[in-house]
C-alpha cells in the first residue's frame, strides 16, 4: 500500500482520495474510519478507478475503514474551503455524516458525488472543485456531453433492470 499522507487525520477532516483520472472523497470519524458516498464503483469489493459511477444515479453512504477505501491509492487531508467557508463543528460533522450511514441517495458525477457530500457535511456547502474545473477548462459543451453520456447509461441500466 502506497501512502502518501501530508498530515494525520482528525475526525472531521475531509480526505482527498487520488485515484486513476479522479478523486475519491471522505470525512474522517476517527478509529481509522472513513464515511463517504460509494457509488458502486467506490465499494470496497469493486475495485478503484471506474468509470461506472459516471453511469449510476444511487450510491450509498457507507463507513469503512481508511486502508479499505485506500486500496492501493494515496490520500492527503484537505480542508481546502476552512478559509472560504466556517466549518461545523466536529461532534455536529461527526453526528451529522453518522446519521447518514446506510442512506441510499441519488448521485450524479456533475452535482451529487461523494466530493459535494463531503464538503456539505464539514461546511454545509454542497462543492466540487473537480467538476467546476472540468467547466472551467473544457467548457459547458463538454460538461453537458458528459452529461447526456451519462443520462444515456442510466437509461441503458433502467432498461436491462427491467428485462430482468
Amino acid at each position: 500500500m502506497s501512502l502518501s499522507v501530508t498530515k494525520e487525520p482528525k475526525p472531521g477532516d475531509l480526505i482527498e482520495i487520488f485515484r486513476f483520472g479522479y478523486q475519491h472523497w471522505a470525512i474522517y470519524v476517527g478509529n481509522g474510519y472513513v464515511i463517504h458516498l460509494a457509488p458502486p464503483s467506490e465499494c470496497a469489493d469493486a475495485g478503484s478507478s471506474s468509470v461506472m459511477s459516471v453511469l449510476t444515479e444511487w450510491a450509498v453512504v457507507r463507513k469503512d475503514p481508511l486502508s479499505v477505501v485506500l486500496g492501493s491509492s494515496s490520500y492527503k487531508v484537505n480542508n481546502k474551503y476552512d478559509k472560504e467557508y466556517t466549518p461545523y463543528p466536529v461532534s455536529k460533522i461527526l453526528q451529522r455524516a453518522e446519521k447518514m450511514v446506510g442512506q441510499r441517495r441519488r448521485y450524479s458525477v456533475t452535482s451529487k458525488n461523494c466530493e459535494h457530500f463531503v464538503t456539505e457535511l464539514r461546511y454545509d456547502q454542497a462543492k466540487c472543485e473537480q467538476v467546476e474545473n472540468a467547466i472551467r477548462y473544457t467548457g459547458w459543451a463538454a460538461a453537458t456531453g458528459f452529461a447526456v453520456l451519462a443520462a444515456f447509461g442510466i437509461v441503458m441500466s433502467r432498461n436491462k433492470q427491467q428485462k430482468q
